[in-house]
């Protein structure tokens, strides 16, 4: 029984921290889960005014209605859509009924429309605020004097459109931004790897029982002598 001491030891005591750790991401799962929900409802919630303090933590995902002006000129970010394939979020300075000017994200065209000319003036935003973090370590730099972005940086765009860092993405307008596709704020593209790292653990704790097994099992046979 001697030579079962180390085996059983070693398997026990790593088979529990496999299973902890899975337990431990079940936990954050749990934990995201309802982070995700708390986002769904806000962004769900009923539009009011743009806040006349900005606070990018408190307001994150906000329901807002603004009324002004689309402006004319547009800056393009390089995106691409499942089953659509490349095209553009077109972004655009908006100016509220009061003066404040802010960046509109109105949504999507097609690549081969950057060239179309989009509707200017008056119009009827609902949306969400949002301060986007689209940029990684292989996100290359916005190309400025070709109008082509790959990543939404308020404070850059704000400095070309002569806005606040302030960016409304448009779930609707009125009149309709005729050619272009919403893309509305929403939780979808918010991480929630937990379970699939749960399960990762749980199946390393069988397969690490499992050698353990193999293991004894050469011991008591004498297959490990």
């Amino acid at each position: 029984m001697t030579r079962l001491i180390a085996p059983l030891f070693i398997g026990l005591f790593g088979a529990a921290i496999l299973i902890w750790l899975g337990s431990w991401q079940m936990q954050r799962l749990e934990w995201k889960q309802g982070i995700l929900s708390e986002i769904d409802s806000t962004i769900s919630g009923e539009p009011q005014g743009l806040p006349q303090a900005i606070s990018p933590t408190e307001q994150r995902y906000l329901p807002v209605s603004i009324e002004g002006a689309v402006e004319g000129k547009n800056l393009y970010v390089l995106v691409s859509r499942k089953n659509v394939g490349a095209g553009w979020r077109v972004i655009s300075a908006f100016q509220t009924s009061d003066g404040r000017r802010l960046l509109l994200d109105r949504g999507f065209i097609p690549h081969t429309q950057k060239s179309t000319q989009l509707y200017s003036g008056q119009a009827q935003v609902l949306g969400n605020m949002h301060w986007p973090d689209d940029r990684n370590s292989s996100t290359p730099e916005n190309d400025l004097s070709g109008n082509t972005w790959f990543a939404r940086d308020l404070a850059q765009m704000a400095d070309v459109l002569k806005t606040a860092p302030v960016l409304v993405v448009a779930r609707s307008m009125t009149p309709a931004d005729t050619g272009v596709t919403p893309l509305p704020v929403d939780s979808a593209g918010i991480p929630n790897d937990h379970l699939h790292y749960a399960i990762t653990w749980f199946s390393l704790a069988v397969v690490w029982l499992f050698m353990t097994g193999v293991w004894i099992w050469r011991r008591l046979t004498g297959k490990d002598d």
